[in-house]
């Protein structure tokens, strides 16, 4: 990886969802071993960030105010503050072609799970280089670690699994390589889900089919799907990978899943051009943990 993506960015807006998420991209760059990059784009005049003493000039900037907070809750990692007049999406998408990973937050919740994601957010998502990972808000640092009792600190505690959506018809090194990488800075379960129907074959006529068609059908769709994952699995060896072919629609299965993930991870055809399916339109606002939207040809 060129040395000039190094980086996780964040887009930070003065907003509580965009400071969500700044935390929670500041976590990612610290498992990393990466720095941070934070950037406005808008019109508020800004000075690149310095952190102040106590007792020091007042924080006037959006980038100011996030940049000094993080660093207190940061102290360790290298924070770097851009501003650009550019207008926000092309800036962004810009940035993510310059990063590991680009970061961008919620505009709030949508009820009873998930969470609104705004029009600059999904134009982000449907048009980056990179991938980009939306972070609803109201995010906090527990939420992707698994729940404890007794005197184990949270912050000690496993991290929760990070769920991989996995089209086995566009079976993407990128895609399967981020969720295994974002795995394994974690420590953590790696569950891959790809959800199938049946195909038509001989024997469905007149409403009917051959008996074990359909068992046919899904021991061959688990062997694919083994066989995509074994040189992953070989990489990865310290990675505990669990696979699981459902029936059905992926959307329903991974809305389910990502209430026991800490990060739901699909995929976008690049190939296909700027936007999101349908599938991954409802994911990204429903889901109840962050999702990277991982773009792969």
């Amino acid at each position: 990886m060129n040395k000039d993506t190094r980086t996780v960015t964040v887009g930070i807006d003065g907003s509580h969802a965009s400071l969500d998420a700044a935390d929670w991209a500041a976590r990612e760059a610290e498992r990393r071993g990466v720095a941070l990059r934070l950037l406005h784009a808008g019109d508020e005049p800004a000075a690149p960030a310095r952190p102040r003493p106590p007792g020091g000039a007042p924080v006037r900037t959006t980038l100011d105010r996030a940049a000094v907070q993080l660093s207190y809750g940061h102290p360790a990692l290298d924070i770097i503050a851009r501003r650009t007049d550019t207008p926000a999406v092309p800036a962004l998408v810009a940035a993510a072609a310059e990063s590991e990973t680009l970061v961008l937050g919620s505009r709030g919740f949508s009820g009873f799970a998930g969470f609104l994601v705004g029009s600059v957010a999904l134009a982000v998502a449907a048009r980056a280089e990179r991938p980009v990972v939306l972070v609803r808000a109201g995010e906090l640092p527990e939420d992707e670690r698994m729940p404890v009792g007794g005197t184990t600190p949270p912050a000690r505690a496993p991290y929760l699994p990070v769920v991989l959506g996995l089209d086995l018809a566009h079976p993407a090194d990128d895609l399967i390589g981020h969720a295994f990488d974002t795995a394994t800075v974690r420590s953590a379960p790696l569950h891959v889900v790809h959800a199938w129907t049946p195909s038509p074959r001989r024997g469905y006529l007149n409403g009917g089919r051959t008996p074990g068609d359909t068992a046919e059908q899904e021991d061959a769709t688990c062997r694919s799907l083994a066989v995509t994952l074994q040189p992953w699995r070989h990489k990865y060896p310290g990675t505990e990978v669990t696979e699981r072919v459902a029936h059905g629609h992926a959307g329903h299965h991974l809305l389910q899943a990502s209430a026991r993930a800490g990060l739901l991870v699909i995929g976008r055809r690049a190939s296909a051009g700027p936007g999101l399916g349908r599938a991954a339109r409802s994911l990204v606002h429903h889901s109840t943990c962050p999702v990277a939207v991982v773009p792969h040809p």
